[in-house]
């Protein structure tokens, strides 16, 4: 079970790639068959101790991102068992040919790495900026991706994709995150966790937006509007059953990522109500837009990720409620 830590809005001192970086390591020191695979950005991806400390399973491919995920369908196919990385545009959109026959097709198991999700990618820009990763995933039949929301999650799904067998995508910040779970909890994979109990609008969120959802409901509980939270950190398979368990009791949804609203949670969430529980919703996320350069705050703002967002819409689904 998931515990939550009473505050919610100070950020981490270990950076998400460093937590990875020492949980493979350590998984690495028990099993032969984990390998690391990078396309030109050990450097960025926080993954030079792993090279140093085990330079005949590291790999850097250069910048032949398709090519990477090829190398490592084959390394799974011999046994191995590959984690690869490249920022989010060019591990899903630049490799969709190779992720969906040499990988999924081809029943093998990689364990793929995007990092710096949407607005995260900060300072690269429109051509870093991957809106349209978790769509471009969605549609691999088989497919699992997760986005975890802090180092204390992403230890734990990493350890468990591990043990998994097929493609898997791992949509990763690399620098610092919003801490929210306790060390040593633990989470399962296609199960979504309440966060925060609420009775009238449910906010279903993943990754920097869950941070920015529990910020909302302390503002909505102010106003007397009961918010409950879900972090929804595996975009698929959905959790179903949670989110038909909060349509029936709350009445009402608001959706959150860092992510277009086309084919991404927004989505993932309104195909199961829609067929199911049909209740009011709205979506916070991006809207059929490129990115662009700047800091976080300034990029929250600019595609409307941020708390007040999220109370207005939450604000406008009970109006539509009523």
């Amino acid at each position: 079970m998931a515990v939550v830590l009473a505050n919610k809005h100070e950020k981490e001192a270990v950076e998400m790639r460093a937590a990875l970086c020492e949980t493979l390591m350590q998984l690495a020191e028990i099993r032969e068959d984990i390998v690391y695979l990078d396309a030109d950005l050990f450097g960025s991806s926080g993954m030079k101790k792993f090279a140093k400390a085990y330079p005949d399973r590291a790999f850097d491919v250069g910048i032949a991102e398709a090519n990477m995920i090829g190398v490592a369908a084959g390394m799974s196919a011999t046994g191995k068992t590959p984690f690869v990385h490249s920022f989010g545009p060019f591990a899903t959109r630049r490799c969709f040919d190779q992720l969906f026959l040499s990988v999924a097709y081809g029943r093998n198991t990689v364990n793929v790495i995007g990092s710096d999700p949407g607005i995260t990618a900060l300072y690269n820009g429109g051509t870093h900026m991957p809106f349209e990763d978790v769509g471009i995933m969605r549609n691999i039949p088989t497919a699992i991706i997760v986005e975890p929301t802090d180092t204390t999650m992403l230890r734990s799904v990493v350890r468990d994709l591990s043990e998994k067998r097929g493609l898997h995508y791992i949509r990763l910040k690399r620098k610092t995150a919003i801490k929210v779970y306790e060390e040593g909890t633990t989470f399962t994979i296609g199960k979504g966790i309440t966060i925060r109990e609420g009775s009238d609008v449910t906010l279903i969120a993943a990754g920097i937006m869950v941070s920015e959802a529990l910020a909302a409901a302390e503002q909505l509980a102010v106003e007397g509007i009961s918010a409950r939270v879900i972090d929804m950190f595996t975009l698929k398979p959905i959790d179903a059953e949670l989110i038909k368990l909060a349509a029936a009791e709350t009445g009402a949804i608001v959706t959150c990522e860092n992510h277009s609203v086309i084919n991404g949670l927004g989505s993932a969430v309104a195909e199961v109500l829609v067929q199911n529980t049909p209740v009011p919703m709205e979506m916070v996320g991006v809207r059929d837009e490129f990115g662009e350069v700047g800091d976080e705050a300034y990029l929250k703002e600019r595609f409307g990720l941020t708390a007040a967002n999220i109370v207005a819409k939450a604000k406008a689904v009970l109006a539509r409620k009523k």
